[in-house]
């Protein structure tokens, strides 16, 4: 030491003040270099071509199975679209892309066995042509892959019995990772199953940018909130719940604008007729679809659906991200009439 006690105080003052104000503008840079990735990719992510899955229920529910091409109109921002695909996939093999949240809170009130119930009533149900793939999530907000896409259901189950919770939930991360990841699977017609107890509390994600994120996605999300259902009710009665349950409305907006669903609850009687109506929904879906034209900018543009004449409920992604759609003209409606005139006399 060379200098006098008081004189080196400071210095380990000034030195630990500079080291401070170092880590606070590393970190604002890194948020602000975060923001702009994220921003450069709501403004540069587009698709070539636009796949709409739907599903028409009737009045009781029940998938209407004999929709014809002319009875379906799609429309983006209220404009007909020109489309060149319409097919009905009636019993159909799907590729399930499976995450399972592995964070400790699962662990409490029998969470992660209700999830695990759910799963094997899934794989239950398969069918020839079906494949699965299981991804389990941490507190990183990495989705690990412990099952790659296969037809054998055991693998699954196996997988299932070495998951462990531990761990913060992070599902936001890792849920920005599935529409790719499940495009792995074999089968044109694909769901993403999330389960989860609903709070997140370790993504680097905030709501607004996976909410931007997942914009346009064309495979059906359906999240499972493995909570008790009163406490959905007491929610939307504007009763205050848990932290856990206020979140879980992430997952429910996130699903509908896939054209999936949320259903919520523990018990694996409940969880396992979920599972029928996922499985009844996706073997009686249809596929239209259009190419974009390239013109006009990148943006988020909403897509509906008209049934000619008939007052049925559909589920429909709510829109994607791309440049203009081919809208449909006078003329090209009556080469489309033609078209299928000349389908009817062969």
């Amino acid at each position: 030491m060379t200098g006098p006690p008081f004189l080196v105080l400071p210095f380990m003052i000034r030195r630990f003040l500079t080291v401070a104000v170092l880590s606070v503008c590393a970190a604002t840079a890194a948020l602000g270099q975060q923001q702009e990735q994220d921003d450069k990719f709501s403004e540069q992510v587009s698709v070539s071509y636009v796949m709409v899955p739907f599903t028409v229920l009737s009045a009781k529910g029940v998938p209407v199975v004999d929709l014809k091409a002319k009875e379906v109109a799609l429309l983006v921002d209220g404009q007909k679209v020109r489309t060149d695909l319409f097919q009905q996939s009636r019993n159909a093999p799907v590729s399930w892309t499976i995450l399972l949240d592995g964070s400790g809170s699962m662990g409490l009130a029998g969470k992660i066995e209700s999830a695990k119930a759910a799963i094997n009533a899934l794989i239950a149900r398969r069918r020839e042509g079906d494949d699965f793939a299981l991804y389990v999530f941490d507190s990183q907000g990495h989705a690990n892959e412990l099952v790659p896409f296969t037809e054998n259901p055991s693998a699954i189950a196996r997988a299932l019995d070495v998951v462990k919770p531990w761990g913060k939930t992070a599902f936001f991360d890792a849920l920005a990772e599935m529409p790719e990841r499940s495009e792995l699977g074999r089968n044109p017609s694909r769901a993403i199953i999330l389960l989860s107890d609903g709070i997140d509390n370790a993504s680097r994600m905030t709501r607004a940018t996976i909410e931007k994120r997942m914009e346009g996605v064309s495979i059906p999300i359906y999240a499972f909130g493995l909570r008790e259902p009163g406490e959905q009710r007491a929610k939307r009665a504007n009763v205050p719940v848990s932290e856990e349950m206020a979140n879980i409305d992430v997952l429910e907006e996130l699903a509908a604008a896939s054209g999936g669903r949320l259903f919520v609850g523990n018990r694996p009687e409940e969880l396992a007729r979920a599972m029928d109506g996922i499985e009844s929904v996706l073997r009686a879906q249809y596929l239209i679809g259009f190419p974009p034209t390239g013109k006009g900018g990148v943006k988020y543009r909403r897509i509906s659906l008209e049934l000619a004449g008939r007052g049925r409920s559909v589920r429909v992604r709510a829109g994607y991200r791309g440049t203009e759609p081919p809208v449909q003209t006078a003329s090209s409606s009556r080469e489309k009439s033609k078209r299928n005139e000349r389908k009817k006399s062969r």
